[in-house]
């Protein structure tokens, strides 16, 4: 789960609690404590707030029994809890998910890497791999965490890590380093060096890429 769909988990379960409640507050035995570290950060960002010497001794008095914590939205963290439960997720295309496809998110700037080598597709002795281009125009942007949702075979994927080895070559070794440690996939030249052809760097674990396990 990535820290915004925590954060919104944790702003969910407080306004449920809340209105459970009927007072709107969350109360110290409701949450365990690593989750109320989570509710003291959202505080930071001004998302929830935490009851006072006051508040609490009011709600001493309605549970009859010592309050030490509480804490309920506040109402930036009521909307942003909205807006993100209305907020357009990014979907595939009709027919891109399958069992011989897997998700691969890029970060934008693995995407402008990626979109330089498809542009170049007819000026490489290495070609990108058969369809490659298409599933980059077909990529769908979920900006609520700026990732481009691609759905590539193996093929492909040894072929973006082609493109983006090509990347580390000419100034950037960052998005090349990132695609191998998320997904295990690399380009390797003394693997490519026996077979110099577009399979050779399209295989997962094969001639010219080097697999590493899954994410």
């Amino acid at each position: 789960m990535r820290n915004w769909e925590r954060a919104l988990a944790v702003l969910e379960a407080l306004c449920e609690r809340g209105q459970a409640a009927g007072h709107g507050w969350t109360l110290d035995t409701e949450l365990l404590p690593p989750h109320q570290q989570q509710v003291n950060a959202l505080e930071n960002e001004g998302l929830v707030e935490l009851a006072c010497r006051d508040d609490r001794a009011e709600l001493s008095a309605l549970e009859g029994r010592p309050v030490q914590w509480a804490a309920r939205l506040t109402p930036y963290g009521h909307d942003t809890l909205t807006y993100g439960q209305s907020r357009p997720r990014a979907k595939p295309s009709p027919g891109s998910a399958g069992p011989d496809r897997q998700l691969v998110e890029l970060i934008p700037s693995q995407m402008a890497a990626l979109r330089v080598f498809i542009g170049l597709t007819g000026q490489l002795r290495v070609a990108p791999a058969d369809g490659l281009a298409e599933q980059v125009r077909a990529a769908s942007c979920d900006h609520g965490i700026k990732r481009w949702r691609l759905y590539l075979t193996q093929e492909q994927m040894g072929s973006v890590a082609y493109g983006l080895w090509l990347h580390r070559m000419t100034g950037s070794a960052a998005e090349a380093n990132r695609f191998a440690r998320e997904y295990g996939v690399e380009h390797s030249p003394a693997r490519a060096s026996d077979n110099p052809s577009a399979g050779g760097v399209a295989a997962r674990g094969g001639t010219g890429v080097s697999g590493r396990g899954g994410r």
